[in-house]
């Protein structure tokens, strides 16, 4: 869904680290608020992977990254029109299928810490295929068929492959580098 996460080559990550202010998005361009949120998701994918690259092997700390499915009652979109606050949900509830109550994403985010498969280190946990295409409601059977699905209980839970640009170990990189420079984070020499 436009706008879509790209980082480009993070020009404007690399122009904050050398000192310029104001700039807006990661990539350079003008501010986006849909994307700028994707972009962070998308920086903290590649943040995970190479967390797990670093310090897994020697720590036995599993770094992982998790998609609950769509929250689309938050407080995230107060300031969004009143028809997109009502009509959203819907939305995502009955053409998508990716909707997930905030009680049922908390309860997924738990099972990240309690379920013994999310102990392997270096993964995106999904639940139940995530929503990938459009689906229609079966009158006959009272939901969504079609869709890709946000539900499902913790049986349904996955490993989902990031896409190419979380997977690009040299962006990755990059990007952890420029994080490291503007937060002035340390990191242990392992």
């Amino acid at each position: 869904v436009w706008p879509k996460a790209s980082l480009g080559a993070l020009e404007g990550m690399a122009q904050m680290a050398d000192g310029a202010r104001r700039i807006p998005m990661i990539d350079g361009r003008a501010f986006n608020g849909a994307k700028a949120y994707k972009d962070s998701k998308l920086c903290n994918m590649q943040t995970i992977l190479q967390l797990h690259d670093r310090y897994h092997a020697a720590t036995g700390i599993a770094f992982s990254t998790m998609y609950p499915g769509c929250i689309a009652e938050t407080r995230l979109f107060r300031e969004k029109r009143a028809w997109f606050r009502t009509l959203f949900p819907v939305f995502m509830r009955y053409v998508t299928g990716g909707y997930v109550s905030e009680p049922e994403a908390g309860e997924r985010l738990a099972q990240c810490v309690w379920d013994e498969r999310c102990r392997e280190s270096g993964k995106y946990w999904s639940w139940n295929g995530g929503a990938r295409t459009v689906g229609g409601y079966n009158f006959a059977r009272g939901y969504v068929v079609g869709a890709g699905g946000g539900g499902g209980g913790a049986d349904a839970l996955f490993p989902n492959p990031p896409s190419a640009e979380v997977r690009d170990p040299a962006k990755a990189e990059r990007m952890f580098e420029l994080s490291t420079r503007l937060t002035g984070a340390k990191w242990p020499a392992l």
